[in-house]
């Protein structure tokens, strides 16, 4: 064990991981509410976290754990006083205390409090970046997560999940716990499980996306928006609710054009989850979306597509906010079917 470990990055449930090991390697089984020691320099000092790091621990346990949570913004602005008696604790840590730093966010390489906590020798200061995990590091994380709970998955099962929920470990961590609980003595979990579980998220969210779109609500828009970013779906899958609902248009259009399939047969197919056995709805939802389709020039579709095309771009390969852009974009749409200005 290190006296200090200072975590930096995006995907902050690694950070949650990495302190349950901690306490349950530091901590006997019979004491495991020990309570970890949490602070936050957004309302504490370094000063007050490193006197009590530097105190004898008095109950349950010889070693103590310090949770130290430091905003962005404490990030960029410590004074050349807090350095000092940050860097007066590093050179000479106790030997009872281990303290976990946590620094939530993107963060530049060039940042000066990487730089401050690079500088110790790793015998006093072990740093790890907290990336996202992708493709294969992500479902190998997936199937250790299964395996705690005596399941496992099929890759197809666990391919789906990735595209409901996107990389978020913290919501795929409650997801596997909720179809683990479904499934019940099954061992292994299938792409219909699943479906079963997680499949309404995907759908509601493209229905309130596509409801406010069809309406230019923007109102409505916003608060879709809002509560997609607040419940941390990924950026890029509520582009991606966003731009099929034009492509769903320009693709309708084009079908039309080249005669390839009638109305009812385009409907069913860019709308499978709206039956012509749901009577009135069904007779409402086809003429709504036709008269989006008779309304929407070819060019303007093309310019809506190509400007979602540069904000996935930016979202890709800027610190912009996604956020932000997408409500810019919502904002303008919303205008120009308002008739109060044209694209």
């Amino acid at each position: 064990m290190r006296p200090c470990y200072f975590l930096f990055g995006e995907e902050t449930y690694l950070a949650e991981e990495f302190i349950r090991e901690i306490k349950t390697e530091l901590i006997s089984p019979e004491d495991q509410d020990y309570n970890i020691e949490k602070f936050n320099l957004e309302n504490d000092s370094w000063m007050e976290i490193l006197d009590l790091a530097r105190t004898v621990p008095f109950f349950f346990s010889s070693r103590r754990i310090i949770v130290v949570n430091i905003p962005m913004s404490k990030a960029a602005r410590l004074s050349p006083n807090q350095e000092k008696i940050l860097r007066e604790y590093l050179s000479a840590p106790s030997s009872h205390t281990i303290m976990v730093i946590i620094l939530a966010g993107r963060v530049r390489k060039s940042a000066r409090i990487l730089k401050i906590f690079s500088s110790f020798p790793s015998s006093a200061v072990s740093m790890m970046e907290l990336k996202p995990l992708k493709t294969k590091a992500l479902f190998i994380w997936i199937d250790k997560e299964l395996l705690s709970l005596g399941k496992g998955a099929t890759s197809d099962a666990k391919a789906r999940l990735v595209e409901l929920i996107g990389n978020d470990l913290a919501r795929i961590h409650h997801e596997i716990e909720k179809i683990a609980a479904y499934v019940g003595e099954k061992k292994v979990i299938e792409r219909d499980d699943v479906n079963s579980v997680s499949g309404w998220i995907k759908s509601f969210y493209e229905w309130e996306v596509g409801d406010s779109l069809e309406k230019a609500d923007y109102e409505k828009g916003l608060l879709v928006l809002d509560s997609l970013f607040r419940e941390s779906v990924r950026p890029e899958y509520i582009l991606g609710l966003v731009a099929k609902f034009f492509r769903d248009i320009f693709l309708a259009k084009l079908w039309l054009k080249e005669q390839e399939m009638d109305k009812k047969a385009i409907f069913a197919t860019l709308k499978p989850q709206i039956k012509e056995r749901f009577g009135n709805f069904y007779t409402t939802k086809f003429r709504e979306f036709f008269l989006l389709v008779d309304k929407f020039p070819m060019k303007v579709l093309k310019h809506l597509l190509a400007e979602l095309e540069q904000i996935d771009l930016k979202i890709k390969t800027s610190d912009l906010s996604a956020q932000t852009m997408l409500e810019g974009f919502l904002f303008d749409y919303c205008q120009f079917r308002r008739k109060k200005k044209v694209i």
